[in-house]
């Protein structure tokens, strides 16, 4: 093997954001770089996040940063601190992207284009002299011998002293993340913590209720996930703050996640912003039985004031429907619905609503209530939760510590966050250091390059 011609001094196993940055900074670190991309075309994930404007950092500091990845978020310390949002930014900046931060300090191209960022990479590249192969799906790696990879396709096998791996996660499967990573590192010995969906919209059991709601999109409004079945869940229990991955307040059962602001309906259930941010936590939460989720649709009134306020508008407009009156409390599509959970019909005169309609009027806008049956499929999440063992990945320079010269960096470890810029930031970040780890690694080699 030692007198076999290389391909590449590294082959990084994906041309998504993680191994762009890792193979663009092992080149710009002297060695020389080769990239198998089993797609057509460069970065396919970051044309599509942030809703293809691609939402690549926020303003966030580092210690809210780490805790937006839960439990893992302390394995990120060293890549952050070696490479984070201001470098980042003066790497974009370098190759002519200019950045702007915008609500929740989500930092995005100013052009509001993810082709300027992939266009970056591409710039990256070319000034390294990166090679790049498409439609070259890795389906093994091999070292038979240290410190030589054989990387396999279904149409050639290329030689290298370093591979680092960035094939991604599962989810978004059309853009190159189908899971291959990890099948590929359980096959050369690591551990796969479980693959699970996250950031991914929720199915309910009543789906004939969230259909006959679907497109209705909710602000300001508070969900609350319980373990348990929805009916079982006192509305007591509702809570007034934020609880959940980096928040620093801490749940009591039956509460899983609490979260406030937009979300809508869908013809199978739940989605938008606060219900992805709440899904992997049910995700979890169904191996252990029934999942619930409540929704406080006015979660700036008490019970009793919400009680005050209908009563009054009941008693004032008398002869007037119901439904006319419930325009002031709802959409237009949801007043239907909601009234007949109370088991009103909505051309019901004010006056002929009894005590007990009229509270559980109340209790429903306080707490609707949905039996959650399961997340949307692994491949409609944004997001990948799982992925290589951390334990076998050494922190301060993305290493593998059973193989030698194998390196790892973005999805496809067991790292995942919230929504904006999290993920790709943590994308970046592992990436830098791992293609500055392996290209320290091959140049302390003795071999003939």
């Amino acid at each position: 093997m030692r007198g076999a011609k290389m391909d590449a001094d590294i082959i990084v196993v994906g041309a998504g954001a993680s191994g762009l940055m890792a193979a663009g900074r092992a080149a710009e670190c002297g060695t020389r770089v080769l990239i198998l991309e089993k797609t057509d075309a460069l970065g396919q994930k970051l044309l599509v996040s942030g809703k293809t404007r691609c939402n690549v950092t926020n303003i966030a500091e580092l210690p809210r940063f780490i805790d937006m990845y839960g439990t893992n978020g302390r394995f990120l310390y060293g890549a952050f601190h070696r490479f984070f949002r201001p470098e980042l930014l003066a790497f974009f900046k370098r190759y002519g992207l200019n950045t702007k931060a915008e609500r929740g300090g989500r930092i995005f191209p100013v052009s509001d284009d993810a082709r300027d960022v992939v266009e970056v990479f591409r710039k990256y590249l070319d000034a390294h002299k990166v090679r790049v192969v498409f439609d070259a799906q890795v389906t093994a790696i091999h070292c038979a011998r240290h410190p030589f990879f054989t990387v396999k396709t279904p149409r050639h096998k290329y030689l290298s002293s370093g591979v680092i791996l960035a094939a991604g996660g599962s989810s978004w499967p059309a853009t190159g993340s189908a899971g291959d990573g990890c099948k590929i590192a359980a096959k050369m010995g690591h551990t796969i913590i479980n693959l699970r969906p996250a950031l991914v919209p929720l199915m309910v059991r009543e789906q004939r209720l969230a259909q006959s709601m679907q497109g209705v999109s909710l602000r300001n409004v508070r969900a609350a996930a319980f373990q348990g079945r929805a009916e079982e869940i006192d509305a007591a229990f509702m809570p007034r703050e934020d609880y959940g991955r980096g928040e620093t307040k801490k749940t009591k059962p039956p509460l899983i996640e609490s979260r406030f602001g937009e979300m809508l309906f869908t013809h199978f259930g739940l989605g938008g912003p606060i219900i992805l941010l709440m899904s992997l936590s049910v995700v979890d939460a169904l191996q252990n039985g029934p999942v619930s989720v409540l929704i406080d649709l006015k979660p700036v009134l008490s019970a009793k004031q919400l009680t005050t306020r209908l009563q009054r508008d009941l008693n004032t407009h008398g002869k007037k429907k119901v439904a006319g009156i419930m325009k002031e409390y709802l959409p237009a599509k949801m007043i239907d619905p909601v009234i007949a959970l109370a088991g009103i019909q909505g051309d019901t005169p004010a006056h002929q609503v009894a005590a007990t309609q009229r509270s559980k009027i109340v209790e429903t806008l306080k707490a609707l209530r949905f039996n959650i049956k399961s997340p949307l499929p692994l491949a409609r999440a944004i997001v990948t939760a799982g992925g290589v063992s951390l334990g076998e990945i050494d922190p301060r320079t993305m290493a593998s510590q059973k193989v030698p010269g194998l390196f790892f960096c973005g999805e496809v470890m067991d790292i995942d966050a919230d929504t904006g810029g999290y993920n790709l930031q943590a994308a970046f970040s592992t990436g830098y250091v791992a293609g500055q780890s392996a290209a320290e690694f091959i140049n302390s080699l003795d071999v003939n390059r």
